[in-house]
């Protein structure tokens, strides 16, 4: 079991406040990475959940290594999201706090061969697809209009 469901095996679905941690690669056409997430069917920009006792530095390298199959370096801080309530497709609820850094690609390749992701693929800010939640929404805005660090 992971952290979330160890949680979760003891409170159900009673609301939480989780903190996660993510980031925005680009390609050479400015075009930022996103996943297909399994759980909405929807695009979000990698990342997920810290485990205890793990920084919101590691969660990030560790979720593109997970989500992603690249091994990325942390160029600088991008935000930091908490004013969000998630309600999950399994009826979990959560405050969600977001740590958001902008990453540069290390090593490895592509692939969404994981329970996590359905697909992965570069966007452009004209070509977005419907993001699944706000925060990863006004992440993305941030970044496009230069407007970061931010705080929310």
């Amino acid at each position: 079991m992971d952290y979330i469901q160890d949680i979760r095996h003891k409170i159900g679905h009673e609301p939480i406040i989780l903190n996660f941690a993510g980031g925005i690669l680009t390609n050479n056409k400015n075009e930022v990475l996103l996943q297909k997430r399994s759980d909405t069917n929807k695009w979000g920009l990698p990342g997920g959940a810290m485990e205890y006792g793990e920084t919101v530095e590691g969660t990030c390298r560790r979720e593109f290594r997970e989500e992603t199959g690249l091994e990325v370096t942390l160029n600088s801080f991008l935000g930091l999201s908490s004013n969000h309530i998630q309600h999950y497709p399994n009826n979990d609820v959560a405050q969600t706090i977001v740590t958001f850094f902008l990453v540069n690609y290390c090593k490895g390749e592509l692939h969404s061969k994981n329970e996590e992701t359905l697909d992965l693929k570069y966007f452009s800010k004209e070509n977005l697809p419907e993001i699944f939640n706000p925060q990863h929404a006004r992440c993305l805005q941030h970044y496009f209009d230069h407007d970061y660090p931010y705080f929310e």
